[in-house]
């Protein structure tokens, strides 16, 4: 099996890309596995792996993304291909990453279509029971990434309220409004609560806010139902509102409309996570020219449709872990009978050879 990890492109001007879709100790243990990795030179330097890191490893450096594509059975991505690496994608090919067909250009779904493209998206794999293997750590850095995010965001200088998270004795700490139970909405409560936030969670599954309730019971975390009324009245006093709603494969509902926002105190602060899908607040969006920082209503918006990259080397261990087991099957029985043994790989597909699974065309 020959894999290729091409050196990721930024999604939009302005917006850097640091992870690679690949770590040096992934690619060893895929070439002791009787496999052939080849990663374009540079891949990895935005994470802290050099060349020479992979070629230790036992990869082979290629010296054009062009190369890295042709020699490659399946390709190793963070994200799908931007629009300069389409002519590179062979017939037949396997493309695995975080795909977001939703959001994809029709041109992307095109080439798909065209070259008889098998897609995997790391975002829908998902175990028997539910769970998405790949997403749950992405989700767990966005969590406690988002804390580090929103302080500074907060800060004088940048134009946000100059208010400190944890507060001190005899000043109140943030009011952080949290919109999702999952698994990034829990980390992100369980860290923005530990540093003596004042937390609320909404979501529409019961079962979710019981898991954070049992998990955050000395904590203040308060959980409620993610009805219009509780979001309306929390948003008016909110310091923060974290987006952290996924719906596999799907776009994201809006749950926080402009008129919402408009209520919204001075130099507060929104971080929508869901923005690869859509974002889930009205006023979120992915401007062409990579600003993902920007203000609406004197409220700072955070939408940076790759923000797990600001902690690339994390990402990248984090990303080759939870990948690891399906591709070392990719490998040991090939992608064909990896598929039948494996269900939730088998879940993971956007298309199968040209054919594009129609409730995920965007």
């Amino acid at each position: 099996m020959q894999f290729g990890v091409p050196k990721e492109i930024p999604p939009f001007k302005g917006t850097d890309e640091y992870r690679v879709g690949l770590s040096p100790m992934g690619a060893q243990e895929l070439i002791l596995c009787g496999a052939k990795v080849y990663v374009e030179s540079k891949a990895g330097v935005g994470a802290g792996f050099s060349d020479g890191d992979y070629e230790k490893a036992g990869a082979t450096v290629v010296y054009s993304k062009e190369e890295a594509y042709r020699r490659a059975e399946i390709l190793l991505k963070v994200r799908r291909p931007q629009q300069d690496e389409y002519p590179f994608i062979k017939e037949g090919q396997v493309i695995m990453g975080f795909i977001h067909l939703i959001t994809a250009r029709k041109e992307f779904v095109k080439t798909i279509s065209d070259k008889k493209v098998t897609l995997v998206g790391y975002e829908i794999v998902q175990q028997p029971d539910g769970r998405l293997p790949i997403v749950i750590p992405f989700s767990e850095m966005a969590g406690k990434l988002s804390v580090q995010i929103a302080g500074r965001l907060l800060e004088s200088p940048r134009g946000g309220r100059g208010i400190l998270l944890g507060g001190i004795a005899g000043i109140p700490p943030a009011e952080v409004i949290i919109l999702g139970g999952g698994t990034l909405g829990c980390n992100a409560a369980k860290t923005f609560a530990g540093i003596g936030a004042n937390v609320y969670v909404l979501d529409i599954d019961r079962s979710k806010l019981d898991h954070l309730a049992c998990h955050t019971a000395n904590m203040r975390v308060t959980t409620m139902f993610a009805t219009r009324h509780n979001i309306e009245k929390l948003i008016k006093f909110a310091d923060v509102v974290i987006g952290a709603v996924l719906l596999r494969g799907k776009r994201s509902p809006t749950l926080v409309t402009k008129e919402m926002v408009k209520t919204m105190r001075r130099g507060s602060v929104i971080i929508d996570f869901s923005i690869d899908q859509g974002g889930c607040v009205e006023t979120a969006k992915i401007s062409p020219s990579g600003k993902f920082i920007y203000t609406v209503d004197d409220v700072i918006h955070f939408c940076m449709p790759n923000a797990t990259s600001l902690i690339a080397r994390t990402a990248v261990h984090a990303l080759t872990s939870s990948a690891f087991p399906y591709l070392k099957m990719i490998t040991e029985l090939g992608f064909e009978k990896a598929l039948k043994q494996s269900k939730a790989l088998a879940n993971g597909l956007y298309a199968e050879k040209g054919v594009i699974k129609k409730e995920f065309l965007p």
